[in-house]
């Protein structure tokens, strides 16, 4: 099987090189592209038997999984240049969000999946979100979750719930990450702690309580009652991170959302030639 991916930026190289350092496609099976080619040379210099190509054409027409990794702004040009040189046959795997899969069942003869992936499949871990169209078998399903297991746990989701499953699994890990590094920064700033030693301190805690909540078989709650004894030092943090935080996540999956709906409107005035007020 020949894989390809257009796209080579944040995500796309994510993709390729977890590929191949968890041994899911072998370096000699993916043919890459993007629009800045010199980005695609540099990951086949890493990799060697990664093939680059010259055109998102090229990449459609030799290639039966093929994954588009593109901005929403870069959907349409793309399409318009691939659409000509797919088959029936062949399996599309969108990973960017506000393009839905009516989408590109519009523009499209072929087979169809969106995938929703984390950064942290760059470490071979988290989950990847699967979504698929009609026109996918259970042969095409069992296919790509094959190799997306390689480099995550897949999860298949309703398409409905793409927004509300990314921000925990996709935009979650910049979100925690924000957490850390506002930490660290207040342990440093109120107390004189190395920010070195703060930061790998509140990292390893981090991997440590994401152990307890997936194989360690603690939930959120059971974790903070089993660490908090009634009165003492954590409560009292907890207490104040209750009263000062509170609302804040409604209104933080509010604003992604609305960004989100936001893109959709904007692909779709692309794609279809609609007005967007």
């Amino acid at each position: 099987m020949r894989v390809g991916i257009i796209g080579t930026g944040s995500m796309g190289s994510v993709l390729i090189e977890a590929f191949i350092r968890s041994g899911a496609i072998n370096p000699e099976q993916m043919l890459v592209t993007n629009r800045t080619i010199g980005k695609a040379e540099l990951l086949a210099d890493s990799y060697p038997g990664l093939q680059v190509a010259r055109s998102n054409k090229e990449v459609a027409s030799l290639t039966e999984l093929l994954f588009i990794c593109v901005k929403p702004q870069e959907f349409k040009p793309v399409i318009e240049e691939i659409q000509a040189h797919l088959s029936p046959s062949q399996l599309l795997v969108s990973i960017t969000s506000p393009v839905l899969l009516r989408h590109l069942e519009d523009h499209l003869p072929c087979k169809i999946a969106k995938v929703i992936p984390s950064i942290t499949n760059y470490v071979l871990s988290g989950v990847t979100l699967c979504i698929y169209s009609d026109r996918c078998t259970p042969e095409d399903k069992e296919l790509l979750e094959n190799v997306l297991s390689h480099i995550s746990s897949p999860i298949r989701v309703s398409e409905q719930y793409t927004r509300i499953s990314s921000d925990l699994s996709s935009c979650g890990p910049a979100f925690l990450a924000y957490f850390v590094q506002k930490f660290v920064e207040a342990a440093v700033e109120e107390t004189g702690i190395a920010e070195e030693e703060a930061t790998v301190l509140a990292s390893e805690m981090l991997l440590g309580t994401g152990k307890l909540l997936t194989t360690g078989g603690f939930s959120p709650a059971s974790l903070q009652k089993r660490v908090a004894v009634p009165g003492g030092i954590t409560a009292e943090g907890l207490r104040l991170m209750e009263k000062e935080l509170h609302g804040v996540f409604h209104d933080l999956i509010r604003a992604t959302h609305a960004k989100y709906n936001e893109d959709v409107e904007k692909v779709e005035s692309r794609l279809y030639g609609t007005k967007v007020d």
